[in-house]
C-alpha cells in the first residue's frame, strides 16, 4: 500500500471535500481519501498494482480543481 499527499488548489468548501473524496473513492484500489480543506492537501492511500498516482491526480482534475 502507497500513501501520497496531493496538493490541490481551489477546493473552498465542504462541497470541494465532498466532490473530490467521493471521485477519488470510487477508483479501483483506493485504500482511504481525505482532504485537508485548509491546507489544500489530499492525503490518499492507495495499490499502486491497481492505481497510478497519476490517474488519482487525473481524476481530481476531472473534478474541476488544479493539481499542483
Amino acid at each position: 500500500m502507497e500513501k501520497a499527499t496531493i496538493e490541490v488548489k481551489g477546493m473552498s468548501c465542504n462541497h470541494c471535500v465532498s466532490a473530490v473524496e467521493g471521485s477519488v473513492s470510487k477508483l479501483d484500489g483506493i485504500q482511504s481519501v481525505k482532504v485537508n480543506l485548509e491546507k489544500g492537501l489530499v492525503d490518499v492511500s492507495f495499490n499502486n498494482k491497481e492505481v497510478s498516482l497519476s490517474d488519482i491526480k487525473e481524476e481530481i482534475e476531472d473534478q474541476g480543481y488544479d493539481v499542483v
